[in-house]
């Protein structure tokens, strides 16, 4: 039991670190006008007017977050999100070998994507907003970016997977509704990750796609607040 509740707290802090951090981002960028002539006054290319990008697309999660000053927010914020992200995978693959009395092997895989996805998320902290105009440059820093997004959902999925193998024997300690939540959330994510893939490789749709990456990125942090 106090296994699992270290985990319920550590995830709470894995949506609460990020959606705090980027929303204050993109308050910031929106409201660039209250920090003229201060030392954080806002790069011209992360001011923005008003917008709602959860509805609209006005704004990307890039551009509000890699310029001077968001990126001082921006980059501990999601390094202390990925840390969390190590501590909570570690913390659920221990849990799984004590039920399990290491029976069930495949948990090792739900550590390495989750591990991976949070090294891929320091790497994406590191790099936004460094300037190198090359092209190997920018492939590495979708690369990157890419990796943390497939990397998650693997994660996600295949401990899904593994709570479901095990159910009968953790039935009094999960609620099966949030099982069931955390089904419907990541069988959604995929199939969104599938159908939008045409059309981020368009280069039209801007708003949408930008609009998208905003609620799929709240879709992949909700997880971990079910």
């Amino acid at each position: 039991v106090q296994a699992i509740n270290r985990i319920r707290a550590i995830s709470i802090w894995i949506f609460i670190v990020p959606v705090v951090v980027l929303n204050i981002c993109l308050l910031i960028s929106v409201n660039y006008h209250l920090f003229e002539n201060t030392i954080f006054s806002v790069d011209q290319i992360g001011r923005s007017g008003f917008t709602i990008p959860y509805i609209d697309g006005g704004v990307s999660i890039s551009r509000s977050a890699r310029t001077y000053p968001t990126y001082l927010i921006f980059k501990p914020g999601m390094i202390i999100t990925a840390i969390l992200l190590i501590q909570y995978w570690l913390a659920n693959n221990k849990l799984f070998k004590s039920i399990t009395n290491g029976e069930v092997r495949s948990n090792k895989y739900f550590l390495i994507f989750g591990i991976g996805s949070a090294i891929f998320l320091i790497l994406h902290s590191v790099l936004l907003g460094l300037n190198f105009e090359n092209d190997f440059y920018k492939f590495f820093r979708r690369f990157v970016l890419l990796g943390f997004i497939i990397f998650e959902i693997i994660a996600q999925t295949l401990l899904v997977i593994n709570i479901i193998k095990i159910k009968a024997k953790i039935e009094k300690l999960i609620n099966k509704n949030i099982l069931i939540l955390k089904i419907i959330l990541v069988s959604t994510l995929i199939i969104v990750a599938f159908l939008s893939a045409p059309i981020l490789n368009s280069t039209e749709y801007t708003h949408f796609k930008h609009a998208l990456e905003w609620n799929y990125f709240l879709g992949v942090v909700s997880f971990y607040l079910l």
